[in-house]
């Protein structure tokens, strides 16, 4: 299993072209699931578990993997499936994955294969199944539908993050000039958008929410073709970068690349930690890079850019 996530530069060359790569696995049916390689920091067979006393059953217990103790979690019944049985977990294995500065591993029954495909392939579920649900993308292969979990909804349900944002830095004087600015927030994971939202609204600050980045696209195109000045219209758009049918990459390389809105401040961010971001976030034009979630860091971004604006 330690050399199915080993060709890391071809991937990284990969970024920035609506591009990416799944780790395909399974739990307890046929059913495929897939996670960005990009969030996988290793996958192994699943060693000896320590038991912790726990309120959920999710957390089957922590592994100590390469001198660090983690948390393991049953993706199977985080899901609402039934739980691998204790006497079973050696045979299955462990991703180790990194969200929202969070290390972690999701015990799955099999490790497939590493699929590369194109964003754009990868297309939003249907809305007729609602929103009760921790699905956030699907994906036809080989005549099969695969799934895409919504871990960052499974891990807002386990670790819930407050979107209180802090008195001192939400001051009063900012709260009314932030009453007089829109920004646009981009995401697929509903949990993100509900995060962002109540967090910049709690501030003053309106808020156009889009799906995903080809949502975002067609949003801000239409303003522009009415003769809207978007860089002015919103005071910011801030965009996650994994997203169905179009990326924050694309989507920032696609504004910059218009006239009509080249200008619009806009800020990254996502779950993925690491340089790797800062780096491309230059490469494709954005103006920043945010590491989700923490209300405090985004509303110091949201107060550096109305204090920036105000100066001109």
């Amino acid at each position: 299993m330690s050399g199915i996530l080993d060709s890391v530069n071809l991937r990284t060359q990969m970024v920035g072209q609506n591009r990416l790569e799944l780790l395909l696995f399974g739990l307890e049916t046929d059913q495929r699931y897939g996670i960005n390689v990009f969030k996988v920091r290793e996958v192994l067979q699943c060693p000896s578990l320590t038991e912790v006393p726990r309120k959920t059953t999710v957390i089957k217990g922590m592994a100590h993997i390469r001198g660090e103790t983690i948390p393991v979690l049953d993706l199977s019944e985080a899901i609402g499936r039934p739980p691998i049985p204790e006497s079973e977990e050696r045979t299955c294995f462990l991703i180790v994955a990194e969200y929202n500065k969070r290390t972690l591993a999701f015990l799955v029954r099999r490790v497939d294969r590493i699929l590369n495909t194109n964003w754009d392939q990868i297309m939003a579920p249907p809305a007729e199944i609602g929103s009760d649900n921790y699905l956030t993308a699907v994906f036809e292969y080989e005549g099969k539908l695969i799934e895409i979990i919504d871990v960052e909804q499974i891990l807002a349900d386990i670790y819930p993050a407050s979107t209180i944002v802090s008195d001192d830095i939400a001051t009063k004087e900012v709260r009314t000039q932030a009453e007089q600015h829109r920004v646009l927030i981009c995401d697929d994971s509903q949990v993100a958008r509900t995060q962002m939202i109540r967090s910049l609204e709690s501030m003053g600050l309106k808020v156009t929410v889009a799906n995903n980045g080809r949502e975002a696209w067609n949003l801000l195109k239409d303003l522009a073709e009415r003769d809207v000045d978007v860089a002015t219209h919103f005071l910011m758009l801030i965009s996650d970068l994994e997203m169905p049918e179009m990326d924050g990459y694309t989507l920032t390389s696609m504004i910059r690349s218009d006239t009509r809105m080249d200008k619009m401040h806009v800020i990254l961010h996502s779950s993925l930690s690491g340089g790797f971001n800062v780096s491309m976030v230059k490469k494709v034009g954005a103006d920043g890079f945010l590491a989700k979630f923490n209300p405090d860091d985004l509303a110091k971004v949201v107060v550096k850019r109305i204090n920036a604006v105000n100066q001109r």
